[in-house]
């Protein structure tokens, strides 16, 4: 009933639909043409890929034809059919519908068999295609599909599936059911095997199940539009046989057979045209056919009306939709143009509004309207913008305005535009633009500014502005500034700045400098050779300014006449001294000394300065100095104006002066070699001295040649700076400063004028050549050129040991200290320290006594029982003691042995039998001794050792030790056994049988189970797992789990993490419920982040949603989360919750309210709101009757659909009475009658309806009411958490100091820090980059030559065959990498030597092992024998007083306790040397054997026996010594511990030790045999000096033998040279090696003090 009532409203309202298109066809809408078969007149268009008897007759029978006896027919379609010649012909065309009588009696037919079958039809426009109707003659398909191309066939769509069985005939394909009118499904319907004939194909595009909001919308246009149809039959349906019989005869019986075929649709004109005409050269004479060219309206044209009419492109073309033409619009172009095209873009700058651009505009105009003009033409303001005279032509100077003269198009106030005003370019200037502005000049058409500015620079201009001459731009200079801009310094100067004179002078260093021209950027100066800085004023590093007593010359190196000597001189610690050098030539009256001086640097006059030392009362008369040349002086030389008498002068030195300046300079050339020769021949009043001329004595320090400034151009020059030079230097008097040794502080005047003096004579600055053993630095004091010097260590280079001190090297030089008492001088030889000994004295230092005496300085002979020859020489201890003894004087048995060591007695030191002799392999006892009272010897077995005779093992090790090579072993248990007990571990195996502190395994070396950590350091501890996050299969018991016994990780469940499992992971919660943590499941939109409480997991929601996941809105809102949430709006008054309906908002009424927001009476109230007071009574009796008369309720989906069918049907009725009020009562009631029965039926449905909601809504409320105190109580304390959770997140915010104040406090300070460390930052990162930079340049610059030599010890270049040594990519025969071996000196193979070493050392260490083992055996047998020793003194205690007659008995109970005593003291105290001989002492102490004695003894044991009054308060202080004794017991465990961690240290530092004693070996020959070339070499130069003076000498007149030929100089430097390099190799090797040692050193007092602490 319910459908035939839709469909009676579908009806009406297509009718009046229809009468309204018609009613206003395409003027007020869209309009579309008639729907037809488009099969109709396209029989050509429609073609299959098979037809039975195209080529030639065919046979084909039937399934089943029980009327006929015929089962088999023929098919030939070579003819076209006819329903009287050729009815046998089934071609595709026999398809298309005809409505003639033999409709049944043609069909199209494929060929017998063939599955795959295309029927297509392939249209000549674009059509709207509605649905498909396919009517077979045999079986329907058993699978087809329907294409559809939307642009003639060159991409396909697929429409829908039809199959049989979907899922084998289209995998993958959904089956359904269709939820989008677009969705590509497979259907069944139309595919089973019945009816075998007249079945159908149906094929709706438009689905009527599926509701279309917009059918005018793209993609429904799109689903309808086609170009191209195509039907693919791809399966037959078979009954089988075919597959049980292939015969031929079997596929004649299957085929695809069509009687007709319905392709419904209609011209396709996007609504902008209700009918269409043929095609050009189509027939316009079939009946029925629907053709495919659109009649346009609405301003469009086209095919399918698919484009705007010419000029009618001002909006984008659209399809007409419902009342909507969307017509084309026309252009305007303001009557210049008649063609336009439409611009998108232009269309969506307007809004929407006009996207036309017209095209050819006419009369000089342009724009998309015409309404602008064409360049250089204005718009006249005074004509109408249709005036085909509105653009003028400009009127600008075509070089000085822009774009060649282009003026303003027209006037806008806005853009600050006038017509036909110019513009010109940026310099140029005038109404024309026909002027340069002010600072341009030169006005061209070719600058695109216009004119070119001045260039002048307003540094150097007079004004400081840029103005130059308009015509050649020339500027007005400042005095110091030249250039035609006046950016150039006049010559030597620089600096173009706003200075008054525009530039300062270069004010170069004049010795410094080359000469006063520098550069103008920077006002560099060009420098000499190592000079820096702006003026050159100072110098490179590593480099200095001579003294003017630079070239100094010492007299004890001077070659020395007759009387003369050396006399040294030690200087004294704390005061400067007064001389150079090693010290002072002592010279005699009469003597003379010689001085080589080749190191002119430059040539000119030198003022000669004499130092020396007067202990006379009188001036010294006369010294002659004489300048010795090796030639005539050239007359073209510098020193050409020299005469003979030049070179002769003569001085006085005065007594009370440490130095004179002969009053006469002397001529030196650069490149000669001169000799002064300096003659003492007078002292004033020789016989004034005692002794007379032999005692007249002259201590001379040096020469040194001192540059006469005058000599030099920049005091000579001439000019006014020469001069002013030339008084600053008298006036400060800088010559006379550097006379005396002790030299005062220079004046910065003196400092700058003697510096450039240096840069004058030396070229540039001078090398410090800092010798690099005796300087600290290479770097020396910039004036003076004074080097860093190591301690002790003297001279300018730092190149020389002081007097007093020897052996220069890298630390300096080390202080002789020869003894007072046995040296005849505190001097010593400079290379081996050896002082000068007195006659007695022996050693380096003169402070030993010689071999086999002691006691410096009164030696004797050593007392060593004669058994050894040496003794230490002062203590007299004697050294390597022979015969198995030892002792300082070789008086007790060494270790391991006992006797006498008497030589006279015949009872020597022999082995101890532990359990044999010391040497034997099977000794493990520390020392022995034989008891007196039964010559028994008693061993002191070592650690791990026990029994008389050390012959078993102790507890807590295992081994046999009674057999041949056996030993006792520690036991392996990871030091978690009692050492002290004998079951800890097996004697024998070794195997560990009592693990404690929680181990277990056969070493203990494993914490059990249910405990974790690491068993060797005694902290296993018991597993702490949460047992709601652990699994439950890894605990026993609530507190009894087992985790990882190496970190203590317990086995989580899924989600929770935590070394104890007791938190869940990241983004879950709910750890409380035993199975793992939960997701939290926030909404990643609508919530702050993905992590939830752990315990509740309620999601941070943001602002507007709410929900445990944050997917509902929040309290007191309502809507969709995924679009919006609004608030609540509803009336308090009549509310029963301020919850409003979650979904539509609607607000929960109290009784009696009604409305959305609660703010009316309901229904059967009355009254004002809120005060709503029930209706009478008999409001609810007829509310009743019209429910009962309607059959609708208030609410409910009955109350809905009735009150839309009844207006619907009202409304028609009304309507119909309104067309029809002439017609009969009659019919009206026919109406009513029918209307009333079809009421009564809604009405029964809707009763059972409201039955069924009834029962909905009481099931309902049962599950609202099944546990409403509990979801109460749940409710209530989540909202008073939450309140709580609003109190805390409100004080966090408005409280002070809060936490969110305190974040932005913090941030502040954290971003000022940022910008205050930025610039820091930035800094170190640039330096690290250069740093990385640098290490990059040197990683390049690796060789892997030297690499070779370095670490496998063979020439890098040498191939693999020939390297002894092998090296990088080399391999032995077995393949295996080669590098190192015998003899190889490289890093392999010192560390292969370090290896066998470091074994060695461990070997020796294992050893020492277990001694430290014996040592804490003793320990404990220690303890035990002190228990043993405090029982025994008390018992003794007892006999002494009970049985103090009993003296023998007493005396032997004396015995036993200095036996007791000895042992004891040999465990702990003194060294072990010193015990035993106090032990012996005690034991050969005399027995009392008289009555006097014995009374005697017995006194003295009362007084001990008085003094010992309370023997338990002794007992209790022992007990305290016990403990005691236990600690040290287990303080000596971890110190064995700790040693065995020292081990590999230690082996690591003897290693170190030995290379490094090797190599200062190496290194002392290497410094030896460069002394020892240095020597020859000087020797051979003192040769070379002798040869050439004789060669200069004129030879003598008499006969006599020419001398040999003398070497070669260059060779002798080169050699000279050579070993120099060698020297300094070998030097810096002693830094390292230096360094090295000192870093071994610290590291073995570090160790030795762990290993003390340890003890």
């Amino acid at each position: 009933m319910r459908a035939s009532l839709l469909l009676l409203v579908s009806a009406l309202a297509a009718s009046v639909a229809y009468e309204a298109d018609h009613a206003h066809g395409c003027a007020q809408g869209s309009c579309y043409p008639a729907t037809g078969d488009l099969l109709v007149g396209r029989e050509k268009s429609l073609k299959a890929s098979s037809t039975c008897g195209l080529s030639k007759r065919e046979p084909y029978c039937i399934v089943s034809h029980l009327q006929d006896d015929k089962k088999c027919f023929s098919c030939d379609s070579r003819r076209p059919f006819d329903p009287v010649y050729n009815t046998i012909s089934h071609r595709i065309d026999n398809v298309v519908t005809t409505f003639k009588p033999h409709r049944k009696k043609s069909w199209w037919q494929s060929k017998n068999g063939k599955s795959d079958v295309v029927l297509q039809l392939d249209l000549e426009a674009e059509f709207h295609f509605t649905h498909l109707i396919m009517t077979f003659k045999t079986f329907r398909p058993a699978a087809l599909l329907i294409e559809r191309s939307a642009d003639f066939g060159r991409t396909w769509q697929v429409y829908r599936h039809f199959a049989y069985d979907c899922s084998s005939a289209f995998p993958g394909v959904s089956p359904g059911p269709l939820r989008h009118v677009d969705d590509v499904i497979c259907e069944t319907r139309y595919s089973d095997i019945e009816p075998s004939s007249g079945g159908e194909v149906i094929y709706r595009v438009l689905d009527p199940a599926i509701r279309i909001e917009d059918p005018y919308s793209p993609s429904i246009q799109n689903l309808l539009k086609i170009t191209n149809l195509r039907v693919n039959l791809t399966r037959l349906h078979t009954l089988g046989d075919n597959l049980l019989d292939p015969r031929a005869e079997i596929k004649e019986k299957y085929y695809y057979a069509m009687y007709e075929m319905v392709v419904r649709g209609n011209c396709f004109c996007y609504g902008h045209a209700s009918e269409c005409a043929p095609i050009a050269g189509a027939d316009d004479n079939i009946e029925g056919m629907v053709h495919g060219r659109c009649v346009c309206n609405h301003n469009t044209n086209g095919l399918n009306c698919e484009a705007c009419d010419d000029f009618y492109n001002d909006r984008p073309w659209r399809p007409a939709e419902g009342r909507e033409a969307n017509a084309c619009k026309q252009c305007e172009c303001n009557g210049h143009s008649s063609q336009c095209h439409f611009d998108m873009a232009v269309f969506l700058a307007t809004g929407n509004v006009s996207g036309g651009v017209c095209d050819g505009c006419l009369h000089n105009t342009m724009g998309r309207s015409c309404d602008l003009c064409e360049p250089f033409y204005y718009r006249d303001p005074l004509r109408d913008v249709r005036d085909p005279q509105v653009c003028t032509a400009c009127d600008c100077d075509p070089d000085g305005s822009q774009n060649g003269g282009l003026c303003d198009g027209h006037t806008d106030r806005s853009q600050g535009t006038v017509g036909g005003q110019c513009r010109c370019k940026a310099h140029v200037e005038g109404p024309r633009c026909d002027r340069c502005r002010t600072g341009f000049f030169g006005l061209s058409a070719d600058d695109p500014q216009g004119c070119q500015p001045c260039r002048c620079d307003p540094r150097g201009t007079v004004s400081g502005r840029s103005q130059c001459d308009p015509v050649s731009g020339d500027c007005f200079c400042k005095r110091l500034v030249t250039g035609r801009g006046c950016d150039q310094c006049l010559p030597e100067h620089w600096a173009l700045s706003h200075d008054l004179n525009g530039c300062r002078a270069c004010d170069c260093d004049v010795g410094g400098a080359l000469d006063n021209q520098c550069t103008m950027e920077n006002g560099q100066c060009r420098c000499r050779n190592h000079m820096a800085g702006r003026q050159c004023s100072q110098v490179e590093s590593g480099y200095f300014f001579m003294a003017l007593d630079h070239f100094l010359y010492e007299a004890e190196l001077a070659k020395m006449g007759q009387g003369c000597v050396v006399e040294p001189r030690e200087q004294q610690p704390g005061r400067p001294p007064s001389w150079t050098g090693l010290g002072f030539a002592r010279v005699p009256q009469g003597g003379s000394l010689e001085f080589s001086v080749a190191d002119v640097p430059l040539s000119m006059e030198y003022d000669l300065l004499l130092r020396y030392e007067s202990q006379l009362l009188r001036d010294w008369e006369e010294v002659r100095v004489t300048v010795v040349r090796p030639g005539s002086i050239p007359t073209s030389s510098p020193c050409g104006n020299t005469i003979p008498a030049d070179d002769r002068l003569t001085t006085t030195l005065p007594a009370g002066s440490r130095f004179v300046v002969v009053p006469s300079p002397i001529c030196l050339e650069r490149g000669v070699a001169y000799t002064l020769r300096l003659e003492f021949t007078r002292y004033g009043d020789a016989n004034s001295v005692s002794g007379g001329g032999a005692e007249t004595i002259l201590l001379i320090d040096s020469i040194a040649l001192l540059p006469r400034p005058s000599s030099l151009e920049m005091f000579s020059g001439g000019d006014a700076g020469s001069e002013v030079r030339r008084q600053a230097m008298e006036r400060y008097r800088c010559t006379e400063g550097p006379r005396g040794v002790s030299r005062p502080l220079l004046s910065d005047t003196c400092a700058k004028l003697t510096s450039s003096m240096s840069a004058v004579i030396n070229d540039g600055a001078l090398p410090c050549n800092c010798d690099p053993q005796g300087a600290a630095s290479s770097v020396c004091d910039v004036r003076g050129g004074q080097c860093r010097c190591r301690p002790n260590v003297i001279g300018r280079r730092c190149d020389q040991c002081a007097p007093g001190t020897y052996g220069f090297g890298p630390s300096g030089c080390k202080a002789c200290g020869c003894s007072l008492e046995g040296s005849s001088s505190r001097l010593c030889d400079g290379s081996s320290g050896q002082c000068a000994c007195r006659a007695g004295a022996f050693g380096l230092r003169c402070d030993g006594c010689q071999s086999g005496h002691w006691g410096f300085p009164h030696c004797r002979p050593c007392q060593c029982n004669g058994h050894a020859l040496q003794c230490q020489q002062k203590t007299g201890a004697c050294i390597d003691c022979r015969a198995n003894t030892g002792g300082d004087q070789c008086d007790r048995c060494a270790d391991g042995y006992y006797g006498n060591p008497s030589l006279a007695s015949g009872n020597h030191c022999r082995p101890c039998p532990c359990p044999d002799g010391p040497n034997s392999g099977r000794h493990f006892a520390d020392s022995c001794y034989q008891d007196n009272h039964n010559g028994q010897i008693v061993c002191n077995c070592i650690q791990g050792y026990t029994g008389a005779r050390c012959d078993e093992c102790a507890p807590g090790y295992h081994g046999n030790p009674s057999e041949p090579g056996g030993r006792c072993r520690p036991c392996q248990c990871s030091n978690n056994i009692d050492m002290s007990d004998m079951g800890s571990c097996d004697r024998r195996s070794g195997e560990c049988r009592k693990c404690l502190y929680n181990t277990e395994g056969p070493s203990c070396g494993i914490c059990k189970s249910g405990y974790h950590g690491d068993a060797s350091r005694r902290n296993c501890r018991k597993c702490t797992c949460n047992f709601l996050g652990t699994t439950s299969s890894q605990c026993t018991e609530r507190d009894a789990c087992v985790c990882q016994r190496s970190s203590g990780q317990c086995q989580c469940l899924d989600n929770v993490i935590g070394l104890s499992c007791d938190h869940c992971a990241p983004d879950h919660w709910n750890l409380a419920g035993g199975r793992g943590c939960e997701t939290c499941g926030c909404d990643p939109h609508n919530s702050v982040s993905s992590s939830c409480n752990e315990f509740t997991g309620q999601c941070q929601c943001r602002d507007g949603f709410g929900g445990k996941t944050c997917t509902d809105c929040q309290e007191k809102y309502w809507g969709d989360p995924r679009t919006q949430c609004r608030a609540c709006d509803c009336d308090w008054r009549g509310i029963e919750s301020a919850q409003c309906h979650r979904a539509t908002g609607h607000c929960v009424c109290k009784q009696g309210v009604s409305g959305v927001r609660c703010d009316q009476c309901a229904r059967g109230f009355s009254g004002l709101f809120p005060a709503c007071q029930p209706c009478h009574q008999c409001f609810g009796d007829w509310d009743r009757i019209v429910q009962v008369l309607t059959g609708t309720k208030p609410s409910g989906l009955f109350t809905r659909l009735s009150t839309y069918c009844c207006r619907e049907i009202i409304s028609l009725t009304t309507e119909a009475l309104l067309k029809h009020t002439k017609g009969p009562t009659a019919n009206q009631r026919d109406s009513n009658s029918e209307a009333s029965k079809e009421l009564s039926a809604l009405e029964r449905e809707a009763k059972a309806l409201n039955l069924t909601s009834e029962q909905l809504h009481r099931q309902l409320d049962v599950l609202k009411n099944s546990n409403f105190l509990g979801a109460y109580d749940s409710i209530r304390s989540s909202y008073n958490r939450s309140r709580d959770a609003e109190r805390r997140a409100n004080e966090s915010t408005t409280t002070r100091p809060s936490t969110v104040s305190q974040s932005a406090d913090m941030r502040r300070r954290t971003e000022r820090l940022i910008t205050a460390k930025k610039d820091d930052f930035n800094r170190k990162n640039a330096a690290n980059k250069r740093a990385l930079g640098d290490l990059n340049g040197r990683v390049q610059g690796l060789d892997m030559k030297k690499i070779n030599e370095k670490v496998c010890g063979a020439p890098g270049d040498a191939p693999c065959a020939d390297s002894p040594c092998g090296g990088a990519g080399c391999r032995d025969d077995e393949g295996k990498r080669r590098c190192g071996g015998l003899n190889c000196a490289g890093a392999a193979a010192e560390a292969g030597r370090a290896l066998e070493s470091s074994r060695r050392a461990e070997e020796e260490l294992s050893k020492a092992m277990g001694e430290v083992e014996g040592l804490f055996s003793k320990v404990a047998e220690a303890k035990s024998r002190a228990e043993e020793a405090k029982g025994q003194a008390q018992a003794a205690l007892d006999r002494a007083t009970a049985t103090k007659n009993k003296v023998e008995r007493s005396n032997n109970e004396l015995r036993d306790l200095i036996k007791q005593i000895r042992e004891f003291l040999t465990q702990e105290g003194a060294d072990p040397d010193s015990i035993e001989a106090v032990a012996n002492r005690v034991l050969e102490l005399s027995i009392p054997a008289s009555p006097q004695q014995i009374r005697h003894l017995a006194e003295e044991i009362k007084e001990r026996v008085r003094s010992l009054s309370n023997v338990d308060a002794i007992l209790e202080q022992t007990q305290d010594d016990v403990r005691k004794a236990e600690q040290l017991l287990l303080d000596a465990k971890r110190a064995r511990h700790s040693a065995e961690g020292v081990k590999t240290t230690t082996e690591t530092v003897k290693q170190a030790l030995l290379d490094a004693k090797t190599a200062q070996a190496t290194a002392e020959e290497a410094i030896a045999r460069a002394k020892s070339d240095i020597g020859d070499t000087e020797n051979r130069l003192a040769q070379v000096t002798t040869s050439l003076m004789a060669q200069v000498t004129p030879p003598p007149t008499g006969p006599g033998t020419p001398p040999p030929p003398p070497p070669s100089v260059p060779e002798l430097e080169k050699e000279y040279e050579e070993n120099q390099k060698r020297l300094e190799g070998k030097a810096r090797q002693l830094d390292g090696l230096e360094d090295k040692m000192k870093a071994i050193l610290s590291d073995i007092n570090k160790q030795i003090q762990i290993y003390n602490t340890c003890q």
